[in-house]
């Protein structure tokens, strides 16, 4: 019998968060069915809206190192209780950029890193599989980072590896996405929801939300979730 709702989640860090490509704006999210990304969402560590500690000249000409980001080094926990079925380190954490030459000479180079397979895209990563069959990749993530290897049980909230800025990404953030099997080049993404979070409104107030996906800029804070 096939999967006839979302697969429900929490949030996979703590602390404050903006929302990119959400598939509350758009679907497919990323702009394409293919390696499964048809819901995949992004998150990008923020205080405020800001994402980055410091502004300089780099900001707009240059690269800058990874970790004048807020997203560098945060702990990704498992959104869901599982198993670790995939495991990839190794990758190295790219510098970042946001200054337009640099991310139009990025873009310009999009194709090699699609045909240099997952480690090129997803970076380092972890995949794991829920109740269901459902299974969960959490990429970009730092590299050496990762805590847990293939075949070990996780519980929700326990930290699996640090937000990096490996693979296919321009600044450090957590890419997720959730799919009908264990294989990104064969699987089909399927939709998610996320419960117990709190949305920053327009006022700066946060604002509870039992179960839904945040839409695209939303700023949203993680409930209080706890290995267990």
């Amino acid at each position: 019998m096939g999967r006839t709702g979302p697969v429900v989640l929490a949030l996979p860090f703590r602390g404050t968060w903006i929302v990119r490509n959400s598939p509350a704006r758009r679907v497919p999210s990323h702009g394409t069915h293919l390696f499964a990304t048809t819901y995949a969402i992004d998150f990008v560590a923020v205080r405020g809206r800001r994402t980055a500690t410091t502004r300089d000249w780099r900001t707009l000409l240059s690269t800058e190192p990874a970790d004048r980001f807020l997203a560098f080094g945060q702990p990704i926990l498992a959104p869901a209780a599982g198993r670790v079925v995939a495991v990839h380190d190794g990758e190295p954490d790219h510098r970042a950029r946001r200054s337009q030459p640099t991310l139009l000479a990025y873009a310009l180079t999009q194709a090699a890193r699609v045909r240099g397979g997952a480690g090129a895209i997803a970076g380092n990563h972890v995949i794991l599989e829920c109740a269901g069959g459902a299974h969960v990749v959490l990429a970009h993530l730092r590299a050496g980072s990762v805590q847990v290897v293939p075949g070990d049980t996780v519980v929700v909230g326990q930290e699996l590896a640090g937000c990096g800025n490996s693979g296919n990404s321009t600044q450090p953030h957590l890419h997720m996405q959730v799919m009908d099997g264990p294989d990104p080049f064969t699987a089909r993404g399927l939709p998610v929801e996320f419960r117990d979070y709190r949305i920053r409104s327009r006022t700066g107030n946060p604002v509870a939300v039992a179960r839904g996906v945040p839409g695209e800029a939303g700023v949203v804070e993680a409930g209080v979730v706890e290995a267990v």
